[in-house]
């Protein structure tokens, strides 16, 4: 019987850091992703794709076509935009930059929220389905679980 797999929601500043970072949790997390591993589901908001590509053509447009050639082995599930009712129904949930980002993971129905912005999301744990980590936390409670899984299939 096929195990079941953990599904991650990457908020923009973990897909970022790992872009152009050769080293640390971020990176780790997006080397992981791009093996294609059945037991690791990706996400992201496309709210989080538009971020990350205004960001990149304000202060880094030659990481474009780099960010462009790695974005596709992610095997990302974008999730879409969420409605304003969405938006509405989340506001005070944490700061008002960070509520599509919220209302994103709870519409991808995703196991962990991944982001390196714990200051604006640590005040939610226990509220959600999913758990909130930043990526060396996120490291250190499921690679080991997926490993395993890897260890099991073979």
């Amino acid at each position: 019987m096929a195990k079941r797999s953990i599904k991650i929601f990457l908020d923009s500043n973990v897909i970022l850091s790992g872009l152009f970072s050769d080293k640390g949790a971020p990176r780790i997390i997006l080397d992981l992703l791009s093996l294609g591993l059945p037991q690791l589901v990706a996400a992201t908001g496309e709210y989080n794709i538009i971020e990350i590509e205004r960001n990149l053509i304000k202060k880094m447009p030659e990481a474009l076509p780099v960010y462009n050639k790695y974005l596709p082995l992610l095997n990302l599930d974008i999730i879409p935009l969420p409605s304003s009712k969405e938006l509405t129904k989340l506001s005070g949930a944490t700061s008002q930059k960070d509520i599509p980002v919220l209302a994103s993971a709870i519409n991808g129905k995703v196991d962990y929220l991944v982001t390196g912005d714990r200051k604006d999301f640590s005040h939610l744990t226990g509220q959600y389905s999913f758990k909130i980590l930043s990526p060396s936390e996120f490291l250190a409670n499921i690679l080991p679980e997926v490993l395993k899984a890897l260890e099991s299939d073979s």
